[in-house]
């Protein structure tokens, strides 16, 4: 399997989740700038949406968008401590929660990133992730997890998008059950690998 990834991105999230299930793969950096590999390809002809993360599971197959991918490598590798079997309510709890993190976090912060939005539309979306990171602030008060004691695919998603707090002028450490997760998050071996792959770490 080959992961195509941009630095400290989305993509971050299914790179930790490889390093923690010890699967051999390999990743390719791409230049969001000029959409080229950097083996110099055309990244809109491995994925038309010419976006990361991109899962190449073999030739001329590509799985692509975080939750999916997250799901997929968690099902194949049978870690259901990671993510619970398909059909369980367990496993529909962290589905909901895959999509919170992708509908009212990634998308919130990650419109933070354009350099066009006004002020005025910066507040607006400041406040309303504000409010989403006070319901995962109370998750975080009652467990270790996202999604419960121990680590889940769900934790690999959250950290990854929060993590953009600094970039986008959000203070994460205001939120002292998430700072604590956090923290935590970041000192676990698996993050520490995919920081160090990608260049965010000396």
């Amino acid at each position: 399997m080959k992961l195509y990834y941009a630095p400290g991105a989305c993509s971050m999230a299914p790179h930790i989740l490889l390093n923690e299930l010890g699967k051999k793969f390999t990743i390719e950096k791409i230049d969001m700038g000029t959409k080229k590999t950097e083996g110099g390809k055309d990244f809109n002809k491995i994925n038309a949406k010419s976006y990361v993360p991109t899962l190449e599971i073999k030739k001329d197959e590509v799985l692509t968008e975080v939750s999916t991918i997250l799901q997929y490598l968690a099902d194949k590798a049978k870690a259901t401590k990671m993510l619970p079997k398909a059909g369980t309510m367990a496993r529909y709890r962290a589905m909901e929660t895959l999509n919170f993190i992708a509908s009212e976090l990634h998308k919130g912060m990650g419109g933070l990133f354009n350099k066009a939005m006004p002020e005025e539309g910066r507040k607006i979306i400041i406040e309303r992730v504000s409010k989403r990171l006070d319901y995962v602030d109370g998750l975080l008060a009652k467990t270790k997890f996202i999604g419960g004691k121990t680590f889940g695919v769900s934790d690999a998603y959250a950290f990854t998008i929060m993590n953009w707090g600094g970039w986008v002028g959000i203070d994460i450490k205001k939120w002292k059950n998430i700072a604590r997760f956090m923290e935590m998050m970041a000192a676990r071996p698996s993050v520490q690998a995919t920081m160090k792959a990608e260049g965010l770490l000396g």
